[in-house]
């Protein structure tokens, strides 16, 4: 499918187009910067598809999982309905942006994370997690590219921390949902094949576990820099691999211990001994020998911390190359980091872009 371009300037007279942020598969998304009567500027990261199905079920998920932590917030009350530069039918859906970008580019650039990097980025997804699976929904394609990371800046420290958030459900399904415009005749299940159970691979299954193994996937990456099943270059023998030999991501010994028993848990062939979201949130490689953690939750606001002389917004979307970045860890235990000094969040979510757009209902 063509890059969608929606009509920019000419259409929105506070709206400017700053550039193209990717492409995903049944959409695109660009960056916008809203200029405000005030003068003060804000931006606002636009999904725009033709696919009405897919974006308004991705809408309604999101929307029902507004205000929930670790979820990437949706800014409008309802999708928009425009026309590209082709005259085609498009649909948009305003959201916050991202400017630190997915985890996975923060992998390229980082390689190998600490092991307090990846301890903070696990508990974060999880938290999303249990918000998305206590809706009831599986979100079917977790992966680095679909995990965002919003930068927090302490002005008083000079330090940056990142809240990474979960984004793209447009794969999302009910619990036991087997019907879907995303399955595929030759390959019964969703999402992307690296980072499938074999359940869902072999079955077609859609169950909450299933995100979970995609969780080892993510962690496993974390800490070796290499995507998961990196040897096979062929889907059709991963394929083999998952289903017939009920074979595991191969953990290295270079893998922290705990953190070994974790991603074990996680690769567990059977999807009821993964157990939960909530209960990974109190495995020991996230709470470790700290008893006084009472609440695993308690992680909504807290961030990972990187010192980093100050920056405006602005420089931050127009630099094409992401700037690499010293990870510090902080020798306090984990939930003192957490509670004692809450994070002050100084990038202010934008509003819905005003636009040519009508909401659909």
């Amino acid at each position: 499918m063509a890059i969608i371009r929606v009509g920019r300037c000419r259409d929105k007279p506070f709206m400017k187009f700053v550039k193209f942020l990717g492409k995903g598969s049944y959409g695109s998304v660009d960056l916008y910067r809203h200029t405000k009567q005030d003068g003060s500027t804000s931006f606002t990261a636009a999904k725009i598809s033709s696919d009405h199905r897919t974006i308004e079920r991705e809408f309604r998920v999101l929307s029902q999982l507004k205000g929930s932590p670790g979820i990437v917030r949706v800014l409008s009350p309802s999708l928009h309905e425009g026309f590209d530069s082709f005259g085609d039918r498009v649909y948009e859906m305003p959201m916050e942006y991202a400017s630190a970008g997915s985890l996975s580019s923060f992998i390229h650039l980082n390689k190998q994370l600490r092991d307090s990097t990846v301890k903070d980025f696990t508990r974060m997804i999880l938290q999303g997690l249990v918000s998305v699976h206590s809706h009831g929904y599986v979100h079917c394609d977790l992966k680095p590219d679909n995990l965002l990371l919003f930068p927090v800046y302490d002005q008083q420290t000079w330090t940056y921390t990142y809240q990474l958030k979960i984004a793209d459900f447009g794969l999302a399904l009910k619990e036991g949902e087997e019907e879907s415009d995303n399955w595929d005749y030759h390959y019964p299940f969703v999402g992307t094949p690296f980072y499938m159970s074999p359940e869902s691979v072999r079955d077609g299954t859609v169950e909450k576990a299933l995100d979970l193994w995609s969780l080892g996937c993510i962690v496993l990456e974390m800490y070796t820099g290499k995507r998961p099943w990196s040897e096979f270059k062929s889907l059709y023998d991963l394929e083999d691999v998952l289903a017939v030999d009920k074979r595991v991501p191969e953990i290295p010994d270079t893998v922290p211990w705990d953190a070994r028993q974790f991603l074990d848990k996680c690769f567990a062939l059977k999807p009821e001994d993964r157990g939960t979201a909530s209960e990974l949130l109190l495995h020991p490689f996230l709470v470790g020998d700290d008893k006084k953690m009472e609440d695993a939750t308690v992680g909504a606001d807290m961030g990972l911390s990187i010192i980093k002389p100050p920056a405006k917004l602005e420089d931050s979307v127009t630099t094409k190359k992401a700037l690499k970045v010293k990870i510090v860890s902080s020798k306090l235990p984990f939930f003192k980091r957490v509670s004692n000094k809450p994070l002050k969040l100084k990038i202010i979510p934008p509003k819905p872009p005003s636009s040519t757009f009508v909401p659909v209902h």
